[in-house]
């Protein structure tokens, strides 16, 4: 403000909006930040760092085929010249510029400690050596043919480019990371061979889609290998410029004899090593993976070994799938295609971001022809002085010597060879050598040599499709001289890994107690006996509790529980709570949600439920007697919350359920020893909603309490209350219509009481009797003789005074009968002693 606007009384001050300042000046900071540091340039994927620190090496002459200089030199060169920041960023820089396992195809040379994927730190700059690599060479290729804008300095003094004119697709090849005010890039690294096949793709078909790209580029290609899992990310991102892949780890299972190793040989992209390693050590000292006996890292300069000794007996599969869910040993890898284009940040897809190389490749082809051209015409306009030269090589010499000095000599020249400038002063330095014979064709071959190199650049310049054409042969040549194998393999998505998936199949045994107590255990806890034995405790009970139900799955099967209210729930196996073998276990109601009063009735273990025969039924029987047949595909669509399984008559509760092939025969037993065989085609097939059918006729105060479904070659074992029991042969039970009353299935007396359940058993079935103390007793069947219907059976189990048998349930056929633990066994002779005749 001058002197004279202070002596009027203006005031010297401008008044501003602190919030248009802030807005303001905020913006101005953020798009520094965007534009100046954080994003990388489509065209050659770099950004203002890396380009400065690869320029600087590249003025240095610090290239491939020369000896490697102190990166402390080309880190001082960086920011002294044109990169006025920390010496720590530029060469942070350098050192990841070199990583082979962040680096697809490294930019930088390094010999020295440049780090590594355990996240150890590099060596200080002072001690490590670097220079450009031979693919660097493709990134500064033509830099000095005006192919690309240069621009200031921070301080003026020199020039850098804006982008170097890159031969190779730098920003898909190698990708780029980078956070940004409000705004992130994460482009993940690719192969060369397949980038470049695809550009080529786009030079000859400028309509191609971008599945028609992604023929070409399958997917991302990372510098440590592994394996993604899945291609519905990958072409997310590539159509919309965001998505996420998931990455796993290589892994190869090796044999020892009888032990098994998994074997880790390539791991997730920018995941260290070394913490992976004591994330599984870990888990493993917290018990939470419990199936590894040995972790070891043998990992060396040849690749990455990491070896995991599993237990014997373990499944490999599982543990892998354990790892993969609690370790990164498969993690998620976020593609956001975010660039700058025009001095903007945009998100591109996968064809925008190959359009913008192209036309960055065939805007650098042609300044670079058009440098060529004004250098071809420069040299021509030369040659031809020369040509004149020495056509009239007599008269030129003539008049040389006869002027007084070299201005008078140019002058005459121009004036009577018609000369410019330039040219006359060229005959005046041209060598005496020059003038021989054989030199003199050689001009002449140069001139008419430069003349076609003239006619081809202006032809090139003047045709879109040959500077396209020169463009994909660059191309060609990039691929043949740098053209490699895919590192990291795309596998279709494998299927979520489940709960299931991480639980090892194993063979349980649940119990469930009159109170209400539900929990499984292995079933090598319960150890088989003869009958007569006393049995081992399975379930600690209280005082007016004790064990009703029995049930043998695996691990992985789904439990159907039926309420007495006719509600169905489903719970997995592993779900259910596991305890001591002397434990209560936990109560139902707090793993179902049961209404006020509604209990479970019956549990129906099922293997893959989603996969079984839609010909198979689910029976269920009331203890009123009712019959409902429903298909197994009603329950195949689980609600945590339960659904309705049958609706149930007044005062009658369900009694059991099963699985039928749908034209099985069915038994029903009462607790007073009636029976009835009907064909289960007597029972129609009936939605989950129905309520049945009846199956018997039965007196006023008896009950259904056993179902079995009835096979061939089979017998029926039938048991009471106080520990008695037979087997009798299934012929014996006449096929009836559903409905009546039945036969007598076995006599019932104060002496063996009443009827507790039935079973449908061969010889090679094992069963085990459960007391309402909680003692159980495993029996192989083959321990008993058949016997008649009219009868009231042996002694199964020695009982306690006041104990009954509450419950009885079928064993795995394939589990052996162990003779030799025998403890707690009664004497065969006196369970002989209740012979039929007796009874």
């Amino acid at each position: 403000m001058s002197a004279e606007d202070l002596s009027a009384g203006q005031n010297p001050h401008q008044s501003v909006a602190i919030d248009k300042e802030l807005q303001r000046s905020y913006l101005d900071y953020a798009m520094s930040v965007i534009i100046g540091r954080a994003l990388p340039d489509v065209r050659d994927g770099l950004k203002p760092v890396h380009r400065r620190a690869l320029f600087a090496m590249r003025e240095l002459g610090n290239t491939y085929n020369r000896p490697y200089i102190k990166s402390a030199r080309i880190v001082g060169d960086v920011i002294g010249k044109y990169h006025p920041h920390g010496d720590t960023a530029a060469y942070d820089t350098l050192v990841r510029l070199a990583q082979d396992f962040s680096m697809r195809y490294p930019l930088v040379d390094g010999q020295g400690n440049f780090g590594s994927m355990d996240g150890d730190p590099p060596a200080a700059m002072r001690y490590t050596e670097a220079r450009m690599t031979k693919l660097d060479q493709e990134l500064v290729s033509d830099l000095d043919k005006e192919t690309v804008d240069f621009m200031p300095n921070y301080d003026n003094s020199l020039q850098e480019p804006s982008v170097l004119p890159s031969k190779i697709p730098n920003i898909l090849i190698n990708g780029s990371e980078g956070i940004a005010v409000g705004m992130a890039t994460k482009i993940p690294p690719h192969n060369i061979t397949e980038t470049i096949n695809a550009l080529i793709a786009l030079v000859d078909n400028p309509d191609i889609t971008i599945y028609e790209l992604m023929q070409h580029i399958t997917g991302p290609d990372f510098p440590t290998g592994g394996i993604v899992c899945g291609r519905a990310g990958i072409r997310e991102a590539y159509e919309t410029g965001r998505g996420v892949v998931i990455i796993r780890s290589r892994t190869h299972i090796e044999q020892h004899g009888n032990d098994e190793s998994i074997i880790i040989t390539e791991i997730p992209y920018q995941q260290n090593k070394s913490l992976l390693v004591e994330k599984i050590a870990e888990l493993i000292k917290e018990k939470r993976i419990t199936s590894i006996s040995e972790i070891r890292d043998e990992s060396d300069r040849h690749g990455v070994r990491v070896v995991l000794e599993l237990k014997k007996g373990e499944l490999p599969e599982i543990v892998l799938n354990q790892l993969y869910k609690m370790t990164p040993l498969q993690k998620s890898f976020g593609i956001i295609l975010l660039c700058i284009v025009g001095n903007k940040p945009e998100i591109l897809n996968l064809k925008e971001v190959l359009q913008h190389f192209l036309e960055h490749r065939r805007t650098v082809v042609y300044r670079r022809t058009c440098y060529e051209l004004r250098k071809a015409e420069e040299r021509a306009h030369i040659l031809e002085g020369l040509r004149i030269a020495i056509t009239n090589l007599d008269e030129i010499v003539a008049l040389i010597r006869s002027s007084s000095n070299p201005d008078e000599a140019k002058s005459r020249l121009m004036t009577r060879f018609s000369l410019t400038d330039i040219q006359a002063q060229t005959i005046l330095d041209m060598k005496l050598q020059r003038l021989t014979s054989l030199e003199r064709e050689k001009i002449i071959k140069d001139y008419e040599e430069i003349l076609q190199k003239i006619k081809w650049y202006k032809e090139v310049l003047a045709d879109g499709k040959l500077l396209l054409e020169i463009v994909r042969e660059e191309f060609e040549k990039i691929k043949e001289d740098y053209g490699d194998e895919r590192r990291t393999e795309i596998m279709d998505e494998p299927d979520e890994i489940l709960p299931e998936d991480l639980i090892a199949p194993e063979k349980m045994v649940v119990t469930v107690s009159h109170g209400g107590y539900i929990k499984r255990n292995p079933l090598s806890l319960y150890r088989a006996q003869h009958r007569g034995g006393k049995g081992i405790k399975g379930m600690g009970t209280l005082e007016d509790d004790f064990v009703c139900s029995l049930y043998t799955a695996s691990s992985l099967d789904t439990f159907l529980f039926f309420t007495n209210r006719g509600r169905v729930f489903w719970r997995k196996v592993y779900e259910l709570p596991q305890a001591s073998r002397a434990a209560l276990g936990r109560a139902i109601v707090n793993l179902l949600e049961l209404g006020e009063g509604e209990k479970v009735a019956a549990i129906l273990p099922v293997a893959d439920l989603a996969s079984m025969d839609d010909s198979l039924t689910v029976l269920t029987i009331t203890k009123k007697g009712q019959v409902k047949k429903t298909s197994i595909s009603e329950y195949k669509r689980p609600l945590r919350k339960g659904k309705v399984g049958l609706t149930i008559r007044e005062e009658d509760e369900i009694l059991t359920a099963a699985i039928t092939s749908g034209h099985d025969d069915i038994l029903l037993v009462t607790k007073n020893g009636q029976s009835i065989r009907f064909h289960e085609d007597d029972v129609r097939t009936m939605g989950r909603m129905a309520s049945g059918v009846k199956g018997i006729n039965l007196m006023a105060d008896d009950e259904v309490v056993g179902a079995a479904i009835i096979n061939s070659d089979a017998s029926i074992l039938t048991v009471t209350e106080n520990g008695y029991g037979k087997r009798t042969a299934e012929s014996e039970y006449p096929v009836q219509s559903r409905g009546g009353k039945g036969v007598l299935a076995i006599k019932t007396s104060e002496r063996n009481g009443k009827v507790v359940g039935v079973l449908t058993v061969h010889d090679e079935d094992q069963v085990m009797i459960i007391a309402n103390s909680g003692q159980i007793i495993r029996m192989p069947m083959n321990s008993l003789r058949l016997i008649g219907r009219n009868t009231q059976g042996v002694r199964l189990i020695n009982l306690a005074k006041d104990e009954l048998v509450t419950d009885m349930s079928m064993l795995a056929r394939e589990e052996g009968v162990d003779d030799s633990e025998e403890e707690g066994m009664g004497s065969d002779r006196s369970a002989d002693s209740d012979s039929p005749d007796e009874a």
